[in-house]
């Protein structure tokens, strides 16, 4: 998720924890510690891919977050007065502060290794995009209200609000997933190898739909406004060929892991360039790593390179044309 939401459901989950005189300080230190994880992105791992695949790896991991947030709970309990005069209270501000982070960053596309150091492919439960102001406004109204009032009880009483109505949202985005997979299964003609569905940008009700196939991909989307109306699909082609002739190069197998397989090739100046169908549109995707050079008749591999995405706005008037459409 988005820094902003992470600060704020750090502080939140903080605060709801300790006894009213010190909330404004929980609120503080649980936003630090909220973002803390993401710092994994000031660490250089080699390469593109490498930055790419190992974010969200370790410092999301909860067999580091756990043992982690004990210690600080044990250093802070013998050097910090609030947490004296609590200390149980503020054990579950600082673990929930740690691990809500990447717990939600499991509900996103992108994924997130939870129990690193197993060698599993993160976990994506793609219900909720990585910005949705429905989710992130309720927390951060009860943080703003806990840091400026901290001495009232409404203040609080909007604190707790703002979590029940977050935390219901999150639930209501897995009821829609679940609705939308179902939808999806019962209008697949033929089977699938694997199906990967995730709410477009900004909102939970239109759900785009990437259904992978031995040698093509097909892209759908689907509305919960209009549920009866059927998803459009359109193939692509996955490039399978080219693909094979990569195997064996270290990048690629690291982003079919990473990916749960789901990436297509193209080649793009010569260079044969791995995309995420996970994430953006056909046409629009996010993450393109060049990960090889074609030097005919053989294909080089090389150190990968992220190349630049830029933002379609006709994507961002689809989805508003498609949500706002009667029939």
């Amino acid at each position: 998720m988005d820094s902003l939401t992470q600060v704020v459901l750090g502080a939140s989950v903080a605060a709801v924890c300790v006894p009213q005189v010190a909330k404004r300080k929980a609120a503080i230190i649980g936003a630090v510690l909220g973002t803390l994880p993401d710092l994994d992105v000031l660490i250089n791992y080699g390469d593109a891919v490498a930055n790419f695949t190992y974010h969200r790896g370790f410092s999301h991991s909860l067999f580091v977050l756990f043992p982690f947030a004990i210690l600080l709970w044990a250093l802070l309990k013998k050097t910090y007065q609030p947490v004296k005069d609590a200390p149980m209270p503020w054990f579950f501000a600082i673990t929930l502060a740690l691990i809500t982070h990447p717990l939600l960053d499991a509900h996103t596309a992108y994924g997130t290794q939870l129990f690193w150091p197993m060698t599993s492919p993160p976990i994506s439960w793609s219900t909720i995009f990585i910005i949705d102001p429905l989710y992130t406004l309720p927390l951060l109204i009860g943080t703003l209200l806990i840091l400026i009032k901290p001495d009232k009880t409404w203040a609080s009483r909007t604190l707790i609000s703002g979590i029940v109505i977050s935390t219901g949202y999150l639930a209501w985005t897995w009821s829609a997933k679940l609705a939308v997979d179902n939808h999806v299964q019962a209008s697949l003609e033929n089977p699938a190898s694997a199906i990967f569905s995730t709410p477009t940008a900004f909102n939970s009700l239109l759900w785009r739909v990437v259904v992978l196939h031995d040698d093509h991909y097909q892209q759908g989307f689907y509305s919960l406004l209009q549920p009866a109306k059927p998803i459009q699909f359109e193939s692509f082609d996955l490039n399978k060929a080219l693909l094979n002739q990569t195997q064996n190069i270290a990048a690629v197998q690291r982003l079919t892991w990473f990916t749960h397989g789901f990436i297509k090739t193209t080649i793009i100046d010569d260079h044969v360039v791995i995309s995420d169908l996970r994430m953006g549109t056909e046409g629009n995707y996010v993450f393109n790593h060049a990960v090889a050079k074609i030097e005919h008749p053989h294909i080089s591999e090389i150190e990968s390179l992220l190349l630049p995405y830029n933002i379609n706005p006709a994507n961002l008037a689809f989805i508003w044309d498609t949500l706002t459409q009667k029939h």
